[in-house]
């Protein structure tokens, strides 16, 4: 399916599921379908890039499956909540493997220290409201999030040429994956964020066509081959 098609029926689902919340037409029948229609419909972006770059390509796609487990445990807010909080952490894990792929682990220090001090800095404020069930799973979650956040920046800063736009779409991925966790969290465990799933899905969804899209599409050339130790900048 054409890009020019794909992006509007992926905004469009997204409003829907949105739509569905209870502080809007509060339909939950629109987020049970539309929610993870979105995310199938991000993956069926991503399905036909990075073709040249197979290994790369896999974990890219294995991390948006897990990231559509997650969307469907999380249907379930309380029930679901840590099947989707496991799911999204090995998402994170496949984003990485991914990112790695391009660059060392967190060849950056200055993106690291950055996405340390703001994770760190939400963590600690939300700390005393996490159940005491859910500290270690959660604290797990943050370091990985953290740590595929940080990486996407250090792929992001590295990239030249034809690569750069892509990259930037990724780094800015990694960004608006942090923001759509840290008022998940907040309105978790801390206070009702007002259209708290407006700002939650909205950033979680641009994020992942981000990430998605910094795959090569299949027209583009291969710049490099898809082989760990490509030198970091």
């Amino acid at each position: 399916m054409p890009i020019s098609l794909l992006a509007p029926l992926t905004l469009a689902s997204a409003a829907l599921a949105i739509a569905g919340a209870p502080w809007a037409l509060d339909v939950a029948g629109l987020q049970v379908v539309f929610k993870p229609l979105t995310t199938v419909l991000v993956i069926a972006h991503a399905w036909p890039r990075g073709r040249r770059q197979p290994v790369v390509r896999r974990w890219v796609l294995g991390g948006l499956v897990l990231s559509l487990i997650g969307d469907i445990a999380l249907l379930w807010p309380r029930s679901g909540f840590l099947a989707g909080l496991v799911a999204f952490l090995l998402a994170h894990l496949a984003y990485i493997a991914a990112f790695t792929r391009e660059h060392r682990l967190l060849a950056r220090p200055v993106a690291v220290v950055v996405y340390l001090l703001v994770a760190g800095t939400v963590l600690a404020l939300l700390w005393p409201s996490v159940p005491p069930g859910l500290r270690v799973p959660v604290a797990c979650y943050v370091l990985a999030l953290t740590a595929m956040s940080a990486q996407s920046a250090v792929v992001g800063l590295a990239a030249q040429g034809g690569e750069a736009r892509r990259g930037r779409a990724l780094m800015l991925g990694g960004a608006l994956f942090m923001a759509s966790d840290a008022l998940l969290a907040t309105n978790r465990f801390a206070l009702p964020l007002p259209a708290s799933s407006l700002w939650i899905l909205a950033t979680y969804w641009a994020a992942q066509w981000c990430i998605a899209s910094w795959l090569a599409p299949a027209a583009e050339p291969a710049l490099a081959a898809d082989a760990p130790g490509r030198p970091a900048a």
